[in-house]
């Protein structure tokens, strides 16, 4: 395998880590789309997810497990600094610590819970993506990225919203919450579907590439087995 990293894979792993600490930020908003409220982040946040599809079907599941890994750091990276200056005293002359801190001070426990959804969530869309490929022998894509999304948007969701909002929001309003991220995100990649596909055909032509997963280890930790 060919272990160079390409610009298109390069320009992709940019994107991917833009959406995850954008999402982060936005994620500090609640909005209202008709009468489901929903963080901010789903705005960019399934972005994310559409990329993990286009590398899992153009470079398989070990370099899928690099992104990862390397979007994991750059978010975490982001969020240790924000802490960093949120903590440190603002200047004498400074009115809006209070601001500041609502929007890049991420408690811990909200960092935590986002965090390790991310990471399973992620994996979880990548790994399902791969084992259909090869199953399917390459056909129907739109069915894999819609089943690998649910898959791994359902994951992301039932570890989140326990860990970062249990006994801020009723219990019983949890499940509609979830319930409708799922749907949206969802929604939102199945109505990308028709760029994604377009984007993942150019990709394949430029590159000549596009790998099966066959004999592989899904160990996510070997993140430099390429």
């Amino acid at each position: 395998m060919n272990k160079k990293v390409s610009v298109l894979f390069l320009f992709l792993s940019l994107l991917f880590c833009v959406c995850l600490i954008t999402s982060n930020l936005l994620g500090t908003k609640q909005i209202q789309v008709g009468p489901i409220a929903l963080t901010g982040g789903v705005l960019v946040f399934p972005v994310s997810y559409i990329i993990n599809d286009c590398v899992s079907e153009v470079w398989g599941f070990r370099m899928t497990r690099l992104l990862i890994w390397l979007g994991f750091l750059m978010n975490f990276f982001v969020v240790a600094v924000c802490a960093l200056c949120d903590w440190i005293p603002g200047a004498s002359y400074w009115q809006f610590d209070e601001q500041f801190h609502y929007v890049f001070g991420l408690a811990p426990r909200i960092a935590a819970a986002s965090f390790l959804a991310f990471l399973c969530g992620s994996f979880v869309n990548a790994y399902v993506m791969s084992r259909m490929k090869v199953r399917d022998q390459g056909r129907r894509f739109t069915f894999r990225a819609v089943v690998s999304t649910i898959f791994g948007e359902s994951i992301d969701s039932l570890i989140f919203f326990p860990l970062a909002l249990g006994g801020v929001i009723p219990w019983e309003a949890m499940p509609a919450m979830m319930f409708w991220q799922v749907v949206l995100k969802t929604l939102y990649e199945v109505l990308a579907l028709p760029l994604t596909i377009r984007v993942v055909r150019y990709v394949k032509q430029v590159e000549q590439v596009d790998t099966y997963d066959e004999n592989i280890s899904y160990n996510v930790l070997k993140v430099f087995s390429l």
